[in-house]
């Protein structure tokens, strides 16, 4: 991956608000561009939010060779 840089966080689920808020709560406060990824354990389809946070499932994650790239 080179001189790539991400910011990765895992996550059982982020079923509500207050959850998703607690686990994105420490990539909120990064004030860079590189990519922030949550990670969790359901099957979900991959999302961004208004903020630029992705947030994908961690079978795909995992399987999908070219997401980090």
């Amino acid at each position: 991956m080179g001189g790539k840089r991400f910011y990765i966080q895992s996550a059982l689920n982020i079923n509500d608000e207050e959850k998703r808020a607690q686990e994105i709560n420490s990539l909120s406060r990064i004030n860079d561009s590189f990519r922030k990824i949550v990670v969790v354990r359901d099957n979900i389809e991959p999302w961004q939010d208004d903020n630029g946070i992705q947030y994908i499932g961690v079978e795909q994650f995992l399987l999908e060779e070219d997401y980090l790239w």
